[in-house]
């Protein structure tokens, strides 16, 4: 997320602005991944839990209903995003507030798990997103996040740069399989470990993303919300459709025209240590 929106800076086309135009682009499997990814956590019953980059409210829609929580603060860069959740859950346990995730507007200590889904790569300084996520969890609470494997098993988006770069190499600076470094296990713990965080592990989910034919493909490309859309709507007609027709051309069918590709998504949790010590950062350092 999106499915989520914290400080989405690191190109010049990340645009995310809309959560109906996401929904369809990404949101949807990202609910898909945030149902196994909350059941793997394995959190107790009536914990108050942290989502950061929440979205379109696809892992809080999750916490919601498969883990009882006392109640969910999910926090978004994007007042749109954040707007959107807050209208989608409803009268959930649920309140939402509009905060960079590398300076989050909460004391130390206070949330009993803090996860994030598909943001990490879009912070700048990823390192000072993680240290916040775990300076605001309570000793021996989960801290916890997952990220597309953009490089290799995020199908439908592996799929669209490559067919892009046949066409034109400068695709490739915009190929979050190139620009984003934290989208496998080793880099994942290793950012966990360097929070201090212990009981470190990681592990793959993989969705299945299922088209009815090449239209339903398409069509989310044409939402301007992310580095993928946002290359389409720099390209005039002619260029869009030879990436329309190529990307079309590279693609698996079945008999009945329906293509069936699989996401796969990077997941780590850890644990605050406990007699670990991080202080509440002064008022003047928070964003509200």
């Amino acid at each position: 997320m999106p499915d989520a929106s914290v400080q989405r800076t690191a190109g010049t086309r990340d645009a995310w602005t809309g959560g109906e135009a996401y929904e369809p682009f990404i949101g949807r499997w990202s609910r898909l991944v945030a149902a196994e990814f909350v059941a793997w956590l394995q959190v107790s019953r009536g914990a108050t839990w942290l989502d950061v980059g929440c979205g379109t409210g696809a892992l809080t829609s999750a916490i919601v209903m498969a883990a009882d929580p006392a109640h969910v603060v999910g926090i978004d860069a994007s007042p749109a995003y954040a707007a959107f959740a807050r209208d989608r859950i409803g009268d959930a346990p649920a309140r939402f507030a509009v905060a960079d995730a590398r300076a989050l507007p909460l004391p130390s200590d206070s949330a009993s798990a803090a996860v994030s889904g598909l943001v990490l790569n879009f912070v700048p300084a990823p390192e000072r997103a993680v240290a916040e996520l775990a300076r605001v969890t309570r000793p021996g609470g989960v801290v916890a996040c997952y990220v597309w494997d953009y490089a290799v098993r995020m199908e439908l988006l592996r799929h669209f740069w490559d067919a892009a770069a046949t066409l034109d190499p400068r695709a490739r600076e915009l190929d979050e399989g190139l620009r984003f470094p934290v989208c496998e296990p080793h880099a994942l713990e290793a950012l966990w470990r360097a929070a201090d965080l212990e009981d470190v592990s990681s592990r793959a989910i993989d969705v299945p993303t299922r088209f009815r034919d090449f239209a339903e493909f398409w069509r989310p490309f044409l939402g301007g919300q992310g580095p993928a859309p946002g290359y389409v709507a720099t390209l005039d007609g002619p260029r869009r459709e030879a990436l329309r027709a190529a990307l079309e051309a590279r693609l698996p069918r079945s008999p009945d025209g329906s293509i069936a590709l699989t996401a796969r998504a990077w997941s780590v949790r850890g644990r605050r240590r406990h007699g670990s010590s991080r202080k509440t950062r002064p008022p003047d350092e928070r964003s509200a």
